[in-house]
């Protein structure tokens, strides 16, 4: 037999069929008929649901394993505080035997606490404790929850209403040996939120007594910190203390989405219990110092994958907490916000009761006042409650008058975004002659006599300038109002009722708006509104995109003009070559400035152009400003040989100091140059102080630092209107014939009509000038402020150089306004001698 073979094929076959095969009787077909219908009908029905099952099977494994996953990741930051337990030291190590138990504990009722919510349950991932405090103990910690995204809003809301439900229970069938008496919890910043458990870059701190302690960003100062970090400190300090925190350099990018720092009044990072959070650069001048309300504070530092700056230095100490700051002042004092003139604490909550012997009456003045300003819905959530009203914003010197001998003051926070604060005074005052001497102003503040009626408000409410006879050289507003004749038709509403501009006749070239603002007639049916009306772009006809080139018309690099103002440097390109937007690394102010109150001296970088030129013999005797790594512009002026023999027109007898703050404080901001080349215009006018303008050649270049930049030099189209705010700096003497600054100071000014300035100087003023200040007087340049700039900040930010400090009449003297170099008209000759 072969092998394989089923049978033997070597046995006969009848019909076809082997021998030995044997066939069973027949049965009852239509038994085996029924049968079979039976077993295919059984088996179908078994296929069928072989089939449907693995159906199931299939859409379980697809819907677990395979099926993209769209819920997204919630985070939520809490605290909560347990009564029947006492901190001890070991909490603050989160590695320590006590930490992890306590952790493990608080994190069990957690999750019991948030898996018993129906509505939180299905989303529910995990609850991690992250550190511990005192008062008993509070436990601070991140909920981590994955929710389909058209659930997340749901959640958030559930969340926060039935936590609140939870607080002032405990939970005794799951832990009974946690009383639970506060209970926290908020959405979290997903700028805001790392894995818990990643320690890389969290640190704690704990506050000596006695002891100014410093922490820093990572790689400080030596690089920049690294991206995508995210960085903690945890500082501590004793019981019966609080954290005074205070960031003496600071320095990140800009874009506060990117990379930034927020401190908390907590561990925890909860929105509502955030101090502040901050980018950018900040000068040590303007350095802010921040107050917890406890004995614990949280700094954050969260960066991205781009553009990575120095960071920060900090330091902190600890300060005994105050009991009070309630108290009574007898006859006159001070009251400030608490730790004034830090930032005041969150949650605050001090009252005042100020008396006087009678019959006089309490008047109390404030000098500063920084408070959060108030919400969308007007409330103030930090104030001060005076005389029965609340008060916050950002004010002026302010005063409040007493109804009799007894005034009570509040201050309140609420628990985040603090601020500067208030410094006032208090003291008597005779109802019947409450400024001896002096205007009694409406509101409280005494002024001077001779600011009554003089066109300024120095009241603060006008009460000065009601019921005035106007001299003849003021003009009388609708509103009754006296206001000097030569801010009369300059665009600005003086008036407050526009009367001083509805009378204007409007120059030769010009053309009259309907609102009676003058503009050039060139700017008509430009496509632009300049009058602020629309009034000149109407009844222009069909529009055309061909722009005739003309003097006031930006001209590109390709020989087309545009229609627009001011293009140059104002982040649109509006130019097809886009030349408008080329050489713009310039007017930019690195650091950031805080609200300031008080003085006019500047701060460290404010104006990082402005240079201090030093006349060998003489110490600082004229400004200038940067253009360029190796070009300073100045006054021709300042450059004349004199009679005495000094060669001021000698560049080896000057000497630049750029970055110069306080002048002898030559700290390590500051850069001195040699002057190699002093360019004059050679067609000065030393009579009319005509083409006022001289270029100076550095003997070495330098480098750009937060505070040396260079500033923008205006096209020759660039337009300053009348009325326009400036600001200049200098040196320069602080009156006339008196001393000279020692720190920069800075001032702001407003463009006058140049009719009206010829009117009012001596001098000619000719169309190279511009012709700027306060007719009132008291506010100028002065003798070493010559050659510095006069800054205008456009709307975008960045700032030209719309003069530069030529000459006057003295010094800030009553309708003796200066005159100043009109840079625009020097564009092309500064290109031409610089190479710029």
């Amino acid at each position: 037999m072969e092998s394989g073979l089923k049978f033997d094929r070597t046995k006969e076959e009848v019909n076809g069929i082997p021998e030995e095969m044997e066939f069973l009787p027949a049965s009852n077909q239509r038994k085996l008929e029924k049968r079979s219908r039976k077993e295919r009908a059984l088996l179908g029905g078994l296929i069928v649901g072989i089939a449907l099952l693995s159906l199931l099977v299939g859409l379980l494994v697809w819907h677990f394993q395979f099926r993209p996953d769209n819920r997204i990741k919630k985070m939520y930051s809490g605290y909560l505080t347990i009564t029947n337990k006492k901190f001890t030291e070991d909490l603050e190590d989160s590695d320590s035997a006590a930490f992890k138990q306590l952790a493990a504990t608080v994190e069990e009722m957690l999750q019991s606490t948030y898996m018993g919510m129906a509505a939180v349950a299905p989303y529910y991932v995990r609850s991690t404790v992250t550190a511990f405090s005192e008062g008993s103990i509070i436990a601070y910690y991140w909920l981590e929850c994955r929710v389909p995204p058209e659930k997340s809003e749901e959640l958030d809301k559930v969340i926060r209403v039935t936590s609140s439900k939870v607080s002032g229970r405990s939970n005794p069938s799951i832990v009974k040996s946690l009383r639970i008496t506060d209970f926290v919890v908020a959405s979290a910043d997903l700028r805001k939120v790392k894995p818990p458990k990643n320690k890389n870059c969290i640190f704690d701190l704990h506050a000596e007594a006695g002891v100014v302690s410093t922490f820093a960003s990572p790689g400080f100062p030596d690089s920049p910190y690294p991206a995508n970090s995210w960085c903690q400190w945890i500082i501590r300090a004793d019981p019966h203390h609080i954290l005074e925190l205070q960031f003496v350099t600071f320095d990140l990018e800009n874009i506060c989405r990117n990379d930034f720092v927020a401190v908390y009044d907590s561990l925890s990072p909860i929105e509502k219990r955030e101090i502040t959070e901050r980018c950018g650069m900040y000068p040590p001048t303007n350095a802010f110092k921040l107050i917890s309300s406890h004995n614990v504070m949280l700094v954050t530092l969260m960066t991205d994958d781009d553009e990575n700056y120095p960071g920060f230095k900090a330091e902190f100490r600890q300060l005994p907490k105050e009991k009070e700051c309630s108290e009574v002042l007898e006859e006159s004092g001070t009251i400030t916000s608490p730790y004034y003139p830090a930032y005041y604490p969150p949650r605050a909550d001090c009252t005042w009761t100020l008396r006087v012997a009678p019959p006089r009456r309490v008047k109390v003045v404030f000098h500063v006042f920084l408070l959060q300003h108030p919400d969308s819905n007007n409330v103030c959530r930090d104030y001060v409650e005076i005389n029965s009203k609340k008060i916050c914003g950002d004010k002026p010197m302010m005063v409040e008058l007493g109804n009799g001998n007894e005034m009570t003051v509040k201050f309140r926070s609420d628990e985040a975004e603090s601020f500067r604060g208030f410094n006032a005074t208090f003291e008597s005052y005779d109802a019947s002659k409450p400024c001896p001497g002096e205007f009694a102003c409406r509101n409280g503040r005494c002024i001077q006599m001779d600011l009554k009626c003089d066109g300024w408000n120095d009241c603060g409410d006008n009460s000065e300038e009601i019921n005035c006879e106007c001299s003849s050289d003021q003009f009388q507003c609708k509103s009754g109002f006296c206001k000097s004749n030569f801010w009369v038709c300059d665009g600005v509403n003086d008036c407050g009722d526009n009367s001083d501009e509805e009378i204007c006749e409007c120059e030769a070239n010009e053309m009259k708006c309907n609102n009676k603002k003058c503009v050039p007639e060139e700017l008509k049916c430009n496509q632009l509104d300049e009058c602020g009306d629309g009034s000149d772009e109407k009844d222009c006809g069909e529009a055309s995109n061909l722009v005739p080139c003309n003097e006031y018309r930006y001209k590109c690099n390709n020989g087309t003009c545009i229609q627009k103002l001011n293009p140059e440097c104002d982040g649109m390109k509006d130019c097809a070559d886009g030349s408008d937007e080329r050489n713009c690394d310039c007017g930019s102010r690195p650091y950031k400035h805080s609200r300031i109150v008080g003085g006019m001296d500047a701060e460290v970088g404010e104006w990082p152009w402005q240079v201090s030129l030093h006349f060998k013999q003489f110490g600082h005797t004229c400004g200038a400003s940067v253009i360029s790594n190796s070009w300073l512009v100045s006054a021709a002026h300042c450059f004349q040989d004199d009679r005495n023999g000094n060669r001021f027109s000698e560049p080896g007898n000057w000497v630049a100091y750029l970055g110069l703050h306080v002048q002898q404080n030559l700290n390590k901001r500051v850069e001195k140059r040699n002057i190699k080349h002093i360019i004059v215009h050679k067609h000065y006018n030393s009579q009319m102080f005509d083409n006022d303008i001289a270029l100076l050649e550095l003997t070495d270049t330098v480098l750009f630092t937060s505070v040396i930049q260079p500033i923008c030099l205006p096209d020759a189209t660039h337009n300053f209107p009348v009325g326009k705010s400036t600001w200049i700096t200098g040196w320069g003497r602080l009156k006339e014939d008196g001393d000279v600054a020692t720190v920069l100071q800075k001032a702001e000014v407003r463009i006058i009509r140049r009719k009206h300035c010829n009117e009012l100087l001596s001098s000619t003023i000719t169309s190279n000038m511009l012709c700027a200040g306060y007719l009132s007087g008291g506010i100028d340049a002065c003798q070493g402020d010559s050659g510095g700039p006069m800054s205008s900040v456009e709307t975008n930010g960045k700032v030209f150089l719309a003069g530069i400090v030529s000459w006057g009449d003295g010094c800030a003297r009553k309708n003796k306004p200066g005159v100043y170099t009109k840079v625009s008209k020097y564009r092309q000759w500064i290109t031409q001698h610089s190479g710029m």
